[in-house]
């Protein structure tokens, strides 16, 4: 059974950047939904329902047909929130470590071109969506993804994800995304993109 795992700081930390009403809804009403859905979903599929969120969007294609399309809104939904919580944090540092930082000023020229570029991948998402930064091939990359498609479905290892949908910024910052965005760069634990950039670099080794 799938499970919602608890966020690794208060919902007020992000304050005032993102809101604690948002939080605490986003939470425990929007994940906490992804989660219940996808167990009933996979009910009486005990070898689907014991692997962990990750490893079960790897066989994404092995998965009966008939339950792809759950999986990948919901199981996509768990996964894509359970690393936006892991990839925020309160007083944060402002740029990433000296690591990812090389690879980013590598493929992007510089941290100020890749924000921008982040940025504009996040407003160019007609409608709900996601925005990320994924290894393919052992290389950075922007791209976006409609609704709660998961870039681990199409073998990409997402470091960093931003939630554009407007329940994960309506009640501060309604209509104006962009604003949300540029508030968004303020709560980004680099310290964990750092990692997860770390670990996805080991797998690829070991893929």
């Amino acid at each position: 059974m799938f499970t919602l795992p608890p966020l690794p700081y208060d919902y007020s930390a992000l304050e005032p950047f993102i809101d604690t009403e948002t939080m605490r809804i986003h939470h425990s009403k929007h994940h906490m939904a992804y989660v219940q859905n996808l167990n009933d979903s996979l009910k009486g599929q005990d070898d689907l329902l014991n692997l962990e969120i990750v490893e079960l969007l790897k066989i994404f294609k092995k998965i009966p047909i008939d339950l792809q399309e759950k999986v990948r809104n919901f199981g996509g939904g768990h996964a894509n929130h359970t690393l936006f919580w892991r990839i925020m944090g309160p007083k944060p540092r402002k740029e990433p470590s000296k690591l990812i930082l090389s690879e980013i000023n590598k493929t992007f020229k510089s941290f100020k071109n890749f924000q921008e570029e982040f940025t504009n991948s996040g407003m160019s998402r007609f409608g709900s969506g996601w925005v990320w930064l994924v290894i393919v091939n052992k290389k950075l990359q922007i791209l976006n993804t409609p609704n709660q498609d998961s870039p681990i479905i199409n073998g990409q290892k997402p470091i960093l994800g931003l939630d554009v949908w407007e329940h994960a910024y309506y009640l501060r910052y309604q209509n104006r995304r962009a604003e949300y965005i540029d508030a968004w760069w303020n709560v980004v634990n680099w310290e964990e993109v750092d990692t997860l950039y770390k670990e996805a670099i080991k797998r690829s080794k070991n893929d």
